[in-house]
């Protein structure tokens, strides 16, 4: 499934649907499911649907007329929430956060299936790549991970000196492994040595730091972690 397939849906990220569907609305209402890993009642979970509403409306589709949206809410079990929106056949779900994808992917292999607030869908083996993922899943990511580098060359520009680099990092967060990565890959362009510190929480960070900052030359960067993952 290719993202250049589908139309922009929520904000946060980006949704899909297939072209040909908005060209033959007219023939029969197609069926969305949307997931969302809130209470029904969750303040971001509503924004984030009204936010896919106005955008659907503005492309032309409306709720009750070309489209039947299906909800559910993951207040308790995303397995069997996903589990009843694949049951209903639907063209295709949109999914908000990295959970519900993974609920819909365990429920589905062929539903197409659209992502936003994922932190890091290649490593969590959502997609094989931003650029093709394949499989009946795509989506959009909110972290930019090409980010890594730019911190990496202004820390060079503030400290030309600076031969060795910590990533300070949650390892639990699965968007600091993409951002880790592509820092360590553009270390021999800055003639830098990486390192990975710990960043699980504040006494984590201390010790760490205390560590690695014993030698001379030092520089660091935090890896960002969303508030959605």
């Amino acid at each position: 499934m290719r993202r250049r397939d589908f139309i922009k849906m929520i904000g946060g990220g980006a949704a899909a649907w297939p072209l040909v569907a908005r060209a033959q609305q007219a023939e029969r209402m197609r069926r969305v499911g949307v997931l969302m890993p809130f209470a029904k009642d969750n303040p971001d979970g509503q924004a984030r649907v009204a936010a896919f509403l106005r955008e659907l409306q503005q492309l032309g589709w409306t709720e009750g007329g070309s489209i039947q949206i299906e909800y559910r809410w993951g207040s308790g079990d995303l397995q069997k929430a996903a589990a009843e929106l694949v049951a209903l056949s639907p063209d295709v779900i949109l999914a908000s956060s990295t959970p519900a994808v993974a609920a819909l992917q365990q429920a589905t292999r062929t539903v197409p299936i659209v992502f936003a607030q994922v932190a890091d869908p290649v490593s969590a083996g959502f997609v094989a790549s931003l650029a093709k993922p394949g499989g009946n899943t795509t989506g959009f990511t909110p972290i930019d991970y090409e980010m890594g580098v730019k911190w990496l060359e202004i820390l060079k520009e503030i400290a030309p000196n600076v031969t060795r680099v910590g990533v300070i990092r949650d390892p639990t967060a699965s968007s600091t492994i993409g951002q880790l990565a592509v820092i360590q890959s553009a270390a021999r362009t800055f003639r830098v040595e990486v390192s990975a510190l710990g960043g699980r929480d504040a006494i984590d960070i201390d010790r760490t730091v205390g560590e690695f900052a014993r030698e001379s030359n030092c520089g660091l960067i935090r890896a960002r972690k969303p508030v959605a993952n």
